[in-house]
């Protein structure tokens, strides 16, 4: 078992609650000093602990990502519509009819091309805001200050802290100069909270909301004033960071409200569909007042034509169109929108709750 295992438990295997010890034992609990780790000490936790950085979430490839933007049921009906005008085509024309199946496939195509592009871009613009996030940090090493990649830090080495420093990781205090952050990325408060480094007082049974751990500094947020150093007591995906983006990558994703109204058009479409085919044949074949396998043959081809017209081929790309252009002009307002649906989700919210430090609540 690691050393962050082993520092975040009490005997009884309780979660120790950092903010209600003293300094000097949370020092002693993580094996560190306030001169901080020895280069060495921090090597061989780095290399068992491993890295302070938040598990990458795993892409899919672009072929994967191509396909799956065929997953939507209405490109299920347009590919099964392809299929259907290709058989038909060939049957009445030769290679001469295939030509309503290509514009299909094109448009299929096209709308899945257009979806992959959109989504790559807002991912590598993402990409490109984590990378200058993730910057140094100064740290005592070997009794010095040492500036090294956020990401090597490890439980107990001690950070130093200064006004627009990010937190990068989870810690409890141990010294501060009128020390204020701002945590409204884990807690929805914009004003920055005054940071001592004496222990909050409370029961066993009982727990301090994160926003009131005024001796505790947490991942992902920032120094507004004053100065400070604090023990790293969290690292990686143990922080309280970490277990949101853990929460997150567990998250059922539901359907946006445009999918849900896409999927009962398909339904409605599916099933239209079929009786077209199903009153056609059947009329066909009354007129022709035979059974014969021409006949059928002919009434089938009559009833599939007429099927696969009926089915809006360029609905799919309209859509993709316009969600993308949503996804541009949003851009310009410097907002990044990694899925094209989530547009129109935005585009469906009538009412937004907020308190007087305009945080969303509730």
């Amino acid at each position: 078992m690691g050393l962050f295992a082993k520092s975040k438990l009490q005997k009884g295997g309780r979660q120790v609650k950092y903010y209600c010890e003293d300094s000097a034992e949370v020092l002693k609990e993580v094996e560190s000093s306030e001169g901080g780790l020895s280069s060495d000490e921090a090597q061989k936790r780095l290399a068992r602990d491993g890295r302070n950085e938040l598990a990458a979430e795993k892409k899919d490839s672009l072929i994967k990502r191509f396909f799956a933007q065929m997953a939507d049921p209405m490109i299920i009906i347009l590919i099964v519509a392809a299929a259907v005008s290709a058989v038909t085509g060939i049957y009445e024309e030769g290679l001469k009819g295939i030509t309503d199946t290509v514009i299909i496939l094109i448009v299929v195509i096209v709308n899945a091309v257009l979806g992959v592009y959109q989504e790559s871009k807002a991912e590598k613009a993402i990409e490109a805001l984590q990378a200058m996030s993730a910057a140094t940090s100064k740290v005592l090493r070997d009794g010095k200050v040492a500036v090294v990649p956020s990401a090597e830090l490890v439980v107990g080495d001690v950070v130093l802290l200064e006004a627009g420093d990010a937190v990068p990781a989870d810690g409890r205090i141990i010294e501060s100069a009128s020390l204020q952050i701002e945590e409204a990325a884990l807690t929805g408060e914009s004003v920055p909270v005054y940071k001592f480094i004496d222990i909050i007082d409370l029961k066993d049974s009982s727990d301090v909301p994160l926003g009131d751990r005024k001796n505790m500094c947490y991942m992902g947020s920032t120094v507004t004033y004053g100065r400070g150093s604090a023990v790293i007591t969290a690292t990686g995906m143990g922080t309280e960071m970490g277990k949101i983006a853990d929460a997150l990558s567990r998250a059922e994703q539901g359907q946006t409200p445009l999918q849900i109204k896409l999927s009962q058009l398909s339904r409605i479409l599916t099933w239209l569909v079929l009786g077209i085919c199903v009153v056609i044949f059947a009329v066909q074949i009354l007129r022709a007042g035979g059974f014969e396998f021409e006949v059928i043959l002919d009434s089938f081809m009559v009833a599939v034509s007429l099927a696969v017209a009926a089915i809006p081929e360029g609905l799919a790309a309209v859509v993709t169109v316009v969600l993308s252009i949503g996804v541009t002009n949003m851009s310009k307002r410097n907002a990044i929108i990694r899925r094209l649906t989530a547009v129109e989700t935005l585009g469906c919210a009538q009412v937004i709750c907020s308190d007087k430090t305009g945080t969303l609540t509730q």
